[in-house]
């Protein structure tokens, strides 16, 4: 579980990668964006190759967890602070 993050990045960084060259892509750069930003990387790719109603869903969801870990580290660091 520790590298549940990691795997997830590698899984998506393959996907891209290999149905970029399928629409015309530059396939190795999807694979970089994969893999250094995932869900949010994946999410534009489906929008730009008309997969639009999936990618705009991992997009907002991505974006909401996203909002909601940086929420929990501020209210974390508040915590912290008022001790």
């Amino acid at each position: 579980m520790e590298y549940s993050g990691l795997i997830i990045n590698i899984i998506i960084t393959i996907f891209l990668a290999m149905d970029a060259s399928k629409h015309n892509k530059r396939p190795v750069l999807w694979g970089i964006l994969g893999f250094l930003f995932g869900p949010i990387a994946l999410g534009i790719y489906l929008i730009q190759t008309n997969r639009k109603v999936l990618g705009w869903i991992i997009t907002i969801v991505a974006g909401i967890g996203y909002l909601a870990f940086i929420a929990l580290v501020v209210l974390a660091a508040l915590f912290v602070t008022a001790m």
